[in-house]
C-alpha cells in the first residue's frame, strides 16, 4: 500500500535515485540560478544577448548598490514590512479566536460557519478585484497600507481558521474540562491552557501566512498604486520603463525580496516542522 523506501529497494533502483535526485534539484533551482546570474550581469550582456553564459564584467556590487541607493527599494521594503508584520498578527489572532470558538463551544450553525469558511478558500481571488477596488475607494483606502493590511486580514482569516480549528479539535479536550470545573472562565481557559499548546501551530501559520503575504504580487498592485504604500514585489517592476527593461537590476531587486521569506523559515524552522508534523505519531 505504502511506497517500498529506497533503502530496500534493489541497488539498480537506489543509484538511479542517487543520480536523478540532484538533476531534478538542479531542474528546480534552475530560474534561481538565472536570476542570481542576471543580478551580477552588466546590461550590455542582455543586449548582446549573453543570457546564460558567464558575465562578461562581475557587477555584483554596482547593481546591488544601484538597488538600494539609485531607487526605492529600501522604501518598498519597509512598505512590505509595515503590511506583512500586521497582517500576520492579525490574521493569526483572528483565527486562533474562531478556531478555539468552533473546535470547542457546540452550538446550532457551527458547522455551516465552518463550511463558510472552507468555502471562501475556493472562491478564485481575481474575480474580486474589481468590488474590492471599489470598496477601498469608497472607504479611502485606496493606495495605502491599512488597505492592503486589512483586506490581507480578511482574505487569509478563511484558511487560517480552518487550520487552526483542525488542531484544537486535535488537543485533549479533558483539560477544558477540568478547567471548567474548577470555575476557570472561558477566556482563562483558551489563553492560559488552549494557547500555550497552540505554539508549534501558530508558528507554523504565521511562517506561511508571512510567506503568502510578503510575495503578494496579485492586490500589491490592484489596491496600490506608487511607492507610498507599494509592497517590494510590485515595486520591482519601477526597474522598467516603457521602452527599456532594467534585468539585471530587477534580478538583483528580486534576490533582495527573497531574502527575508527565506530568513523567516530558517529562523523558525524548528517550530515550523514542529508544527506541520504535531499528532503524525502516537
Amino acid at each position: 500500500m505504502f511506497p517500498t523506501p529506497i533503502e530496500k529497494r534493489p541497488r539498480s533502483a537506489q543509484l538511479s535515485y542517487q543520480a536523478f535526485l540532484p538533476l531534478a534539484l538542479i531542474l528546480w533551482l534552475l530560474p534561481l540560478i538565472a536570476v542570481a546570474n542576471f543580478s551580477i550581469k552588466p546590461e550590455a550582456d542582455f543586449v548582446n544577448g549573453n543570457y546564460w553564459g558567464m558575465p562578461s564584467s562581475f557587477e555584483m556590487f554596482s547593481n546591488y548598490g544601484r538597488v538600494f541607493f539609485e531607487s526605492n527599494m529600501p522604501r518598498y521594503l519597509l512598505n512590505s514590512l509595515f503590511i506583512t508584520v500586521p497582517t500576520v498578527i492579525g490574521a493569526v489572532a483572528l483565527s486562533a479566536m474562531a478556531g478555539f470558538a468552533l473546535g470547542v463551544y457546540r452550538f446550532k450553525g457551527n458547522l455551516f460557519i465552518f463550511f463558510m469558511f472552507i468555502a471562501g478558500n475556493f472562491v478564485p481571488f481575481q474575480i474580486l478585484m474589481v468590488p474590492v477596488r471599489d470598496l477601498t475607494i469608497d472607504l479611502n483606502l485606496y493606495d495605502t497600507k491599512t488597505g492592503l493590511i486589512l483586506f490581507h486580514i480578511a482574505f487569509q482569516t478563511g484558511f487560517c481558521t480552518l487550520f487552526m480549528r483542525n488542531f484544537i479539535r486535535a488537543l485533549p479536550f479533558p483539560l477544558i474540562e477540568a478547567a471548567r470545573v474548577e470555575g476557570v472562565a472561558e477566556w482563562r481557559i483558551f489563553w492560559y491552557v488552549v494557547l500555550p499548546l497552540m505554539k508549534p501551530a501558530l508558528a507554523a501559520l504565521a511562517v506561511l501566512i508571512f510567506t503568502f503575504i510578503w510575495n503578494d504580487y496579485f492586490w500589491a498592485v490592484v489596491l496600490t498604486q506608487g511607492p507610498g504604500a507599494q509592497p517590494v514585489t510590485a515595486g520591482i517592476t519601477e526597474f522598467n520603463s516603457q521602452f527599456r527593461a532594467a534585468y539585471h537590476l530587477m534580478s538583483a531587486g528580486s534576490i533582495v525580496a527573497a531574502l527575508p521569506p527565506v530568513a523567516m523559515f530558517f529562523l523558525m524552522q524548528k517550530h515550523f516542522i514542529a508544527g506541520l508534523t504535531l499528532g503524525a505519531v502516537k
